[in-house]
């Protein structure tokens, strides 16, 4: 009975509502399925206002007219995803406000606009109307360096991550907290939104042996934290983390709740970099985003699907949808496609295989997805290696993304996901278990 009003629910209200009513259906006997239509209407509001009353960390800093800065010379981390709820920018923010002065601004990988590609460095400036310096930390200086600090009191963290080990905000986070420790200057971080939600942890924990920019702290790739969760960890837990302890202010949100995505915020989505443009893009660089370090197939970041296809030249796209169809993975949906790559190493090729289509992100594993098509990628093309196509310097990329090569070496013996599903999971329950020492939301 329950499954038959999931699906008739899914068509007539939105997820959280459904997800409510079903919540309430499984206290009810099967003679009170009659939902009262005052509880849908009652559902339907508190659903509207909690998505309308989401407070992140700069709106409550600025509700409080940035009493934590002031009187203080500010040096603030942060780029294009920097705003507030109504989309007002924290930097013009802190320019125009008067009880604190903005001396310093730094940005991570893809610059502080977002739009340097990703691997490309990039300088940093003096503004000669305000004398506010401007520093890249990404490339030879990924740490601020004392020099850099010099007119800076209070560093201010505000950027919007997306929920995966490898996306490199969060090492830029815990490399800024590092020197804030050794200069003796405070650290605030303005939190925000994990992109997956707050209860997804996905694979193994980083090997001490293959700690890099892209996978620096001890963690799963998909994490569950919000960046002011995982800064409070990486500050406290020198194991996972930091060895050096900064004092450190996390600003909580308001409104925001670990089973929240972030469709259920309503706020507005800000591409975090030139390949995550929609909301929906940190699910797809789970399940995709790995196997793309190989530089083998195409996973759409060279066309307009970014992380959403497994494709090469020589794939028969029909037979592959066939076979990822088959295996039931719940959750998703494999359809075959064929596209012209628009730039890039492929400029100009067809490119032909499946396009991911994630269906119930609440049942779909997203990292096994990519394990799971060089499965039968394997089976289609038995003649055809993967990590042999691919350089010796991208399967060290892999490794490091990944985050040890046993993960690679286990299962490019046989290429089935049984073999290396251990591997994956081994970590989960402990880091779980770990995590909520650091919750900072329900």
């Amino acid at each position: 009975m329950r499954s038959l009003v999931s699906k008739y629910l899914s068509a007539l209200v939105p997820e959280q509502i459904k997800n409510c009513l079903l919540r309430y259906l499984g206290t009810q006997k099967l003679s009170n399925f009659l939902i009262p239509a005052p509880l849908i209407i009652f559902l339907f509001f508190q659903v509207v206002t909690t998505a309308q009353n989401i407070s992140l960390g700069i709106d409550v800093l600025q509700k409080n007219n940035f009493s934590l800065l002031a009187g203080k010379r500010v040096g603030l981390i942060t780029n294009q995803t920097g705003v507030n709820s109504k989309l007002e920018s924290t930097l013009d923010l802190f320019k125009q406000a008067n009880n604190f002065k903005l001396t310093t601004v730094f940005s991570p990988e893809h610059g502080l606009k977002g739009l340097i590609a990703a691997g490309q460095s990039y300088t940093g400036y003096i503004d000669s109307l305000t004398g506010i310096k401007y520093y890249a930390l990404y490339g030879k200086t990924a740490k601020p360096t004392k020099e850099m600090l010099e007119e800076v009191d209070i560093l201010v963290y505000d950027i919007q991550d997306i929920g995966v080990r490898s996306y490199t905000y969060i090492s830029t986070l815990g490399f800024a907290m590092e020197a804030a420790a050794e200069n003796k200057i405070q650290f605030i971080v303005l939190d925000r939104p994990n992109p997956l939600g707050g209860l997804r942890i996905e694979g193994n924990v980083v090997e001490d042996d293959f700690r890099s920019f892209v996978s620096n702290y001890a963690i799963p790739y998909v994490y569950g934290l919000t960046c002011g969760e995982l800064a409070n960890m990486i500050n406290t837990k020198s194991a996972i983390g930091n060895k050096v302890k900064c004092k450190l202010t996390v600003v909580k949100m308001e409104g925001w709740n670990r089973n929240m995505l972030y469709k259920d915020t309503g706020l507005i989505w800000i591409p975090t970099s030139p390949n995550v443009p929609y909301m929906e893009t940190p699910s797809y660089l789970v399940a995709s985003g790995v196997l793309g370090e190989l530089l083998v197939f195409g996973i759409g970041i060279t066309y307009t699907l970014p992380f959403q296809t497994f494709a090469a030249e020589w794939i028969d796209a029909d037979t592959l949808a066939v076979k990822m169809n088959a295996l039931n993975l719940p959750g998703v949906l494999f359809r075959p496609i064929s596209y012209k790559v628009l730039y890039g190493d492929w400029k100009d090729k067809i490119l032909n295989g499946v396009q991911i289509h994630i269906t119930d992100f609440e049942k779909v594993n997203l990292l096994e997805l990519q394990f799971y098509f060089l499965q039968v990628y394997h089976q289609l093309y038995p003649d055809t290696n993967t990590f042999t196509l691919a350089t010796t310097t991208r399967m060290k990329m892999f490794d490091k993304v990944m985050g040890t090569d046993r993960v690679r070496l286990k299962f490019s013996k046989r290429f089935r996901v049984d073999d290396i599903k251990k591997l994956l999971d081994k970590d989960i329950h402990w880091f779980r278990k770990l995590s909520k020492r650091y919750y900072l939301y329900n």
